[in-house]
């Protein structure tokens, strides 16, 4: 959606315009989600009362209202109507997404429909979906059969959608709610009215389905539109229910599960009825000509409401904003009416959101002179003036940002009845240039000492031409590419304001460092902290080429340190899908963008890392991550697939949302792709994405990853990925070739089982492996016993201890501290069973040697690999008796018993001790029952 969005507002003129990062009284902001990548339009006020807009020769105007009477941005309200419009698009495009809406809406309907008249409802509907499809499969219908079709379809719609109305909206047909009927209603009329090519109409329908049953919507119908549109606004509802799910799945009351079913409930009714706000608050701004409609206001739901006796030092600060602060207001800080109702309200989560948002309205830059190796000559005057930018209002701006400039700049445009008139920058042109300093050397002089901000700016330009005229001449190089220059221009993209002559800069930095090393250290020692490049990464124009600049230059994590980072990083990330040309250079902005994920998330101390990963997730990373997977190349799949997995270990709670929506297709083509790459980061996600709590999800996942890519077999790529990784990345690769074979028959041995065994075993051998592949061994073996919380930490270990009747007298460091830690016992059956065919396979392939090498990492007494593989041994005692006869049963014991035996040592801690004795009864129990 954010590439027609993008598209859109380019048609509208707003390629080159500047944002108003704080807008008059008399206008009204665009809703910060929707605002990501919008350019405003550049403005300037007559004394007839007119506002005109300036597009390149066109002029649009329209009478200004009174200043009782707020305006909606136009460019915002068709944004909404074409993000709106793409899913409603999809349908008359894409012949599955038709068959599944048609599938989910007759599933929601005769799903709870019962016995008994329904007056033709049912039937009006039906009629009126398969004159819609008619419509979308025959566009070549004459013109009267097709408005015949359509004023049916919207007649027979409209009749159901009608049952909604305030006498019968809490009725039912049938047993279908009223609501649910009027939903599917409403939204294949927002098709039939998207045919018919009434945008404004159609997305109105559309947010009437969920005003209709929001639940419905959210959940069932358009799950994907509300992750996009809805979702960011109601985000403080969802962080706090999980903070509220926590704190309850710590308690061991009798009414715990009372209280966490009252406390699901309080948290959907919240969210459907925020869903219900926002879709009616957007309803209106598609009225024409109606006012401006107030905000709405979602508070938290408070504590009580369930039971909890909890009382939250965050209640204090609890946010009444529905508005997320979301990466466009992460980066573009907000507007002054925004700063004093927003700041006291923050947010406060169990991910540490606000480590971000404690910075976010009020950023400064440092004194750039206090970062720079050399003392300048333009920071000796006492006074800076600067002139104001020209999206700001003189009364809105902040004072106090440093300038270099010391002399005042002369303004770049005319007064109109004083006011700015904005210069048009859309276009640069230099095939004309005809300015007082023409020549090179003049230019070049002026670069280097200059106090006037515009005679930097015209050199800038003549030292641009003179370099696209050289073609590539070496004296001319020589010439520009000296430190005092390099810095000067710096100096002129820090101060300036003219996006034209920004780009130029930009474009001639770009070839300066493809030139030559040292002209990128140069601009590393000049800028250390890189805040010239976070003012353009700002600028809502030249944010993509600045990405790609700052790529040429290969910043490390330490020069990124701003909290900043994250949200640019992610903006850069959404719109930078088209490549971006600097002269000779062509470069992809999302390329760029991954590469500063993978410093800010890779290149800190562990704490830091995890806090930016956090943050990625919190600003809604994810998803643009994974969109990349899916489209990018082997390069920044493989870059994306690694940074996903930071997230995820980061804030393990996210790993549900991405198991679900990532596409498994896509990580088995880039195994597939990665013949010369290694595959440790497509490993090291699957990794993650199956320590799942629950069951039917893994094997949902586990399947869908089965199915495989291009009709390529899954089993061969991995058995193939297994040969050729590296030593450290193999028992993990190996135990996921096992858990996609144990799909089978657990008794029926094959080559893949064979080589996933062998590999296991040959990694429990402490003395022919290093400390990385033990690490990797445990996990594996972790990986194998299937049992996780909610947050993806092993719990193979507590449910052994609970088994054994250790869980009465747990500390406190060994009771639950996850979400819903496996949810009380639900799903037990299934994760038996997949422990028991897990043992069977293990035991059956591995027999003897298997058990041995866990007996002798045991002795070892590496301290995680021998937990986990005397973890490992006392699940699988469990089920001993399934694997084998008596001979076998034997075996087993005379190998596992000794080194079980020297787990009882009174040296050894409790729970080794305890899971000791309980596999020791186990064993026990297995022999007398083949006996």
């Amino acid at each position: 959606m954010a590439s027609s969005l993008h598209q859109l507002l380019k048609e509208e003129g707003f390629e080159k315009g500047k944002l108003l990062k704080n807008q008059p009284d008399d206008s009204t902001a665009l809703p910060i989600y929707i605002c990501r990548g919008r350019k405003s339009s550049e403005i300037t006020e007559h004394k007839d009362g007119k506002t005109v807009i300036r597009n390149g020769s066109s002029l649009f105007s329209s009478f200004k209202p009174k200043s009782d009477e707020p305006v909606i941005d136009e460019a915002a309200i068709k944004a909404v109507i074409s993000i709106l419009g793409g899913y409603t698009g999809r349908y008359l495009k894409d012949e599955s997404y038709r068959a599944m809406v048609k599938d989910k809406c007759t599933s929601c309907l005769l799903s709870r429909r019962k016995a008994g008249s329904d007056g033709g409802i049912f039937m009006n509907m039906e009629l009126g979906i398969e004159s819609i499809d008619k419509l979308v499969e025959d566009r070549g219908n004459k013109k009267e059969l097709r408005m015949k079709l359509l004023r049916n379809s919207i007649r027979l719609l409209s009749i159901v959608a009608s049952l909604n109305c305030e006498k019968s909206r809490n009725g039912s047909t049938c047993g279908v709610p009223h609501s649910h009927l009027s939903a599917c209603a409403q939204l294949y009329l927002s098709i039939v009215y998207k045919l018919e090519k009434n945008h404004r109409l159609s997305a109105r329908h559309l947010l009437q389905v969920f005003c209709d049953s929001a639940f419905l919507a959210r959940t069932h119908l358009l799950p994907d539109l509300w992750d996009h549109f809805f979702l960011p606004h109601l985000l403080h509802l969802k962080v706090w229910y999980h903070k509220e799910l926590e704190h309850l799945s710590n308690l061991g009351n009798a009414l715990k599960e009372t209280q966490m079913k009252a406390l699901s409930k309080l948290y959907n009714d919240q969210m459907d009825m925020g869903t219900a706000m926002f879709a009616m608050y957007y309803k209106e701004w598609l009225k024409i000509g109606a006012k401006v409609p107030p905000v709405p206001t979602v508070p938290l739901p408070s504590s009580s409401s369930y039971g909890s006796s909890r009382r939250r030092s965050s209640e204090s600060h609890a946010s009444v904003s529905s508005i997320n602060r979301n990466l466009y207001q992460t980066v573009f800080g907000a507007a002054t009416e925004w700063q004093s109702m927003e700041l006291n309200r923050r947010i406060r989560t169990s991910i540490d959101i606000c480590r971000l948002e404690a910075e976010e309205n009020e950023f400064k830059y440092e004194n750039y002179n206090q970062n720079k190796k050399k003392t300048h000559r333009r920071s000796s005057s006492s006074h800076i003036y600067s002139t104001p930018r020209t999206e700001l209002l003189p009364e809105t701006q902040k004072s106090g940002h440093f300038r270099f400039f010391s002399c005042q700049s002369r303004p770049k445009g005319c007064l109109v009845n004083g006011k700015i008139d904005v210069r048009n920058n859309s276009m640069i042109n230099l095939e004309h240039l005809d300015l007082p300093l023409s020549d090179l050397s003049k230019a070049i002089a002026t670069i280097c000492s200059s106090d006037v901000l515009s005679d930097c700016e015209i050199a800038i330009r003549v030292m641009t031409k003179a370099w696209l005229d050289s073609h590539g001449d070496s004296t001319i190089e020589a010439a520009l590419t000296k430190a005092p220059i390099i810095e000067g221009v710096l100096e002129v993209l820090f101060a300036s304001n003219d996006d034209e002559v920004m780009e130029l800069a930009i474009l001639i930095l770009a070839e300066f460092i493809t030139r030559s090393k040292v002209n990128r250290q140069i601009i590393l020692n000049s800028d250390p902290q890189l805040e010239i490049f976070l003012k353009l990464l700002k600028n809502s124009s030249l944010f993509l080429k600045a990405a790609v600049l700052l790529y040429l230059l290969r910043p490390k994590a330490k020069q990124m340190i701003s909290t900043e980072w994250i949200p640019l990083s992610l903006r850069v990330l959404e719109f930078g899908e088209h490549l971006q040309t600097l002269y000779t250079i062509r470069c992809s902005p999302q390329v760029a963008a991954l590469y500063f994920l993978d410093q800010l998330l890779t290149g800190f101390n562990e704490d830091r890392n995890l806090e930016n990963a956090c943050q990625v997730v919190s600003l809604g990373g994810l998803n643009l991550l994974m969109r990349n997977v899916e489209f990018g190349g082997v390069l920044e799949w493989n870059k994306a697939a690694l940074i996903i997995s930071c997230c995820i270990r980061a804030d393990g709670s996210c790993r549900h949302h991405v198991a679900d929506k990532l596409n498994k297709a896509a990580l088995i083509e880039l195994m597939v792709g990665n013949c010369k790459y290694s595959n440790g980061s497509v490993i090291a996600l699957l990794t993650e994405l199956l320590c799942l709590n629950r069951r039917t999800q893994m094997m949902k996942f586990l399947n869908e990853l089965l199915r495989g890519w291009g009709g390529l077999n899954t089993m061969h790529i991995l058995l193939a990925c297994l040969h050729k990784a590296l030593p450290e990345e193999r028992p993990l690769v190996a135990a996921l070739l096992l858990q996609l074979d144990l799909l089978g028959d657990p008794f029926r041995c094959n080559v893949y089982r064979e080589e996933a065994v062998e590999v296991i075993i040959e990694t429990l051998d402490c003395e022919k492996c290093n400390d990385k592949i033990q690490q990797q061994s445990a996990k594996a073996l972790t990986m194998l016993g299937g049992r996780f919380s909610y947050m993806g930490e092993a719990t193979t270990e507590s449910w052994l201890l609970k088994q054994a009747g250790f869980h009465e007298n747990l500390e406190d460091s060994f009771q639950k501290k996850e979400i819903g830690d496996n949810f009380l016992d639900e799903g037990e059956e299934e994760i038996e069973n997949w422990q028991k065919k897990a043992a069977i396979a293990l035991l059956n392939s591995g027999n003897k040697r298997f058990l041995a090498a866990l007996s002798n990492s045991m002795a070892k007494d590496i301290p995680s690999l021998a937990r986990a593989s005397l973890v490992t041994i006392a699940w699988m005692s469990c089920f001993l008796h399934l694997a084998g006869d008596k001979d076998f049963q034997a075996m087993a014991s005379s190998i596992l018993t000794p080194r079980l035996l020297e787990s009882l040592n009174s040296n050894r801690v409790l729970e080794e001790r305890v899971l000791a004795t309980f596999s020791l009864q186990q064993i026990r129990k297995s022999s007398e029952y083949i006996a």
